[in-house]
């Protein structure tokens, strides 16, 4: 057995690429209009006493700094339907909120409706993690929605859904 031993950014894109994972909207309200990052790699469980999820932001994140300082950052684990929204927050230009179905916490969380999960947190920790930074957030608030709001897979560089499960 050979293992490459190519570690370039683009092979390790690749190489991570098949991984499945989630994907999850961090949002939040500064200065009265909603700001927000995507991210595929968010984790849940990382503790459950405190109750802590977490996600890798790059250093270079534009938007990261903005949203960091805000007293509550909802995440929203993205729907089968949001492939669209993904890419449009996700967008380096124009209103990337226009025209979505969002929902405001008092502590100025925001979340995005018919996700499959939202999680009102704050930042606990950031560590330095070469090109990144991992980032513990402390959930303070749950609310899971039905079965019918599928999460949204983001699996070999696209967005997947998860088939319906077959009962016997």
């Amino acid at each position: 057995m050979t293992l490459s031993h190519d570690l370039t950014p683009n092979a390790l894109r690749e190489a991570f690429a098949r991984f499945p994972s989630g994907v999850a909207a961090l949002c939040t309200t500064v200065d009265g209009a909603p700001q927000g990052i995507v991210a595929s790699s968010f984790t849940v469980g990382v503790s459950l006493e405190p109750a802590l999820v977490s996600f890798a932001v790059q250093n270079t994140s534009n938007t990261w700094p903005i949203i960091k300082g805000a007293d509550r950052i909802g995440v929203s684990i993205l729907g089968s339907e949001h492939d669209g929204v993904c890419r449009q927050i996700a967008s380096k230009s124009g209103d990337r909120f226009a025209g979505l179905d969002l929902h405001t916490s008092d502590e100025g969380a925001v979340f995005l409706g018919r996700a499959a999960l939202w999680l009102d947190t704050s930042v606990y920790a950031e560590v330095p993690a070469g090109d990144h930074h991992v980032v513990l957030l402390q959930v303070h608030g749950v609310e899971t929605h039905d079965s019918a709001h599928s999460p949204l897979i983001f699996h070999d560089s696209g967005f997947h859904q998860l088939p319906q499960p077959v009962f016997a």
